[in-house]
């Protein structure tokens, strides 16, 4: 049957939700909340991510991409665009670059264009404070955390609210940076430190590396047992934040195995065959009570944070949703 030309021309409207409103209505337990339930989802079979394109494009040294999905449960499907620009931050702009595109599953209209950047730095933080909440020990009281960007405060504001730390250590190749983790710190009244990596490992029951790092910063006999990692900074080919030795030593988690060993953490010690495939649990099994998580005390845990699409689009149908319902988005017709 043919379309007819008034089907093709038929007007609709589409939610336009700026960074601004994202961040007046999406906080870190929003954030939490989204990510724990698509992570739950997907573990289900429910949920499904579409493979990641993500190239270098030629220009201003930037990596550009898509990550894309569809969750059955909520009825969510999109797409985010954007990538990583190095120069940005000299012309006073963040160097993460992102826009959400949410499309009605039912007709494929689009639905929403919501600013990702902000989203994607709660939603990146959310992922591995539900890593934190699910696998740390109950009573971890050194937090650590190896790098000192812009992501660093979201990730380090998330963690204090997973367990009741006592201190805070901290590791970054440009020293300086790290004061805006000391800020923070002072602001929940806990002790902050500047320690080498080596260092960091020997305190620490809870670490968070998230940084652009190639080769790794963390040793396996630095991590003592008992310890989580929460690894967030490797989402690309060659990416490599620790030693690939300790992925074999420890038990591994990830949000989506297929990214885990493709361009995660886990690519190196995968490719290396001293860790294998079977040998990797997606946390939402964990949070669905199918798997276990930390079996004791002394296990080393150790979630790869690879940052799929589907968390993109989860905490995006929250902002759109939340900022209709306070007043805070824009309807345009198209």
């Amino acid at each position: 049957m043919e379309t007819s030309p008034k089907a093709l021309t038929q007007p609709h409207q589409i939610l336009i939700v700026s960074e601004d409103a994202c961040q007046k209505v999406i906080g870190r337990r929003e954030a939490f909340q989204a990510v724990e339930s698509v992570f739950s989802s997907t573990a289900k079979g429910s949920a499904y991510n579409f493979p990641v394109v993500r190239e270098a494009i030629g220009h201003a040294g930037a990596l550009y991409g898509f990550k894309s999905g569809f969750d059955r449960e909520g009825l969510v499907l999109g797409v985010k665009a954007g990538g990583y620009w190095p120069g940005n931050a000299a012309q006073g702009l963040t160097n993460h670059q992102s826009t959400v595109a949410l499309f009605d599953p039912d007709t494929g209209q689009l639905k929403a264009l919501v600013g990702g950047n902000y989203l994607t730095a709660v939603r990146t933080a959310a992922s591995s404070a539900v890593s934190i909440a699910h696998l740390a020990r109950k009573n971890a009281k050194v937090l650590g955390i190896i790098g000192a960007g812009f992501q660093s405060t979201f990730q380090l504001r998330a963690a204090l609210e997973q367990r009741d730390f006592a201190k805070v250590v901290a590791w970054n190749a440009h020293p300086e940076h790290l004061a805006r983790l000391a800020d923070v710190c002072k602001e929940h009244g806990l002790p902050f430190e500047a320690v080498s990596p080596q260092a960091l490992g020997a305190q620490s029951d809870v670490i968070i590396t998230i940084t652009s790092a190639s080769e790794p910063l963390l040793q396996t006999d630095w991590i003592k047992p008992g310890t989580h990692l929460a690894c967030m900074g490797t989402d690309t080919k060659g990416k490599q934040e620790v030693d690939q030795q300790l992925l074999a030593q420890a038990t591994v988690f990830t949000d989506e195995i297929a990214q885990s060993i493709s361009i995660g953490e886990a690519q190196h010690a995968v490719a290396a065959a001293i860790l294998f495939v079977e040998q990797i649990t997606p946390i939402g099994e964990v949070i669905n009570s199918s798997h276990p998580g930390r079996k004791s005390e002394q296990e080393i845990t150790l979630f790869d944070g690879t940052g799929v699409g589907l968390q993109d689009l989860a905490v995006a149908s929250a902002a759109a949703s939340l900022a209709e319902a306070h007043g805070l988005a824009q309807r345009v017709t198209l």
